[in-house]
């Protein structure tokens, strides 16, 4: 009988591979380009200092997510980020063409619908981000979410649901 031996994961190459990930998650948690960039480091450290302890139950990505989702949670709970309200640099937006004014459009559009994830209960915003903005199937989202599939199925139906409900009128 062979015994399967588990692929050498190479930081560098996870972080490559999967760094573009933890940064859009963590963007989508914090909604804050600099703490997205601190988690991603803090991600990426405990990562590097876990993954002997990876027992591929999952893909390595999955896994990745995951770690990403605990770290943004951490964050959001923590009393620091409860007394301090970071400080946003503001651009002027300025539109010379159809073009533009449909891209600022395009953009607005997405902020609000990205702003209203975050807003829903975390059991649905997780499938949420699993699925659309991670491209995960229903099986990895539920996978990563320690949840069972059919569940992982009635949540990001009820999470659309929601969604539905709260932009009608402003999309």
């Amino acid at each position: 009988m062979y015994e399967e031996k588990q692929p050498v994961y190479h930081i560098e190459t996870l972080i490559r591979q999967y760094g573009n990930d933890v940064l859009r998650t963590a963007f989508m948690y914090v909604k804050d380009s600099h703490l997205a960039e601190d988690i991603f480091q803090d991600v990426f450290i405990k990562v590097n200092k876990n993954l002997s302890t990876f027992q591929g139950n999952s893909s390595i990505k999955t896994w990745i997510i995951r770690i990403t989702i605990n770290t943004c949670k951490d964050y959001l709970k923590s009393a620091w980020n409860q007394k301090v309200v970071p400080m946003t640099e503001y651009e002027e937006n300025t539109i010379h063409t159809d073009d533009d004014y449909t891209a600022v459009e395009q953009q607005d559009q997405n902020q609000l619908i990205r702003e209203t994830v975050m807003k829903l209960p975390d059991k649905y915003k997780d499938i949420i981000v699993c699925v659309y903005y991670h491209d995960m199937t229903i099986s990895d989202a539920a996978n990563i979410l320690k949840i069972a599939e059919g569940t992982a199925k009635s949540r990001l139906s009820r999470a659309k649901e929601k969604l539905k409900t709260c932009l009608e009128g402003r999309l």
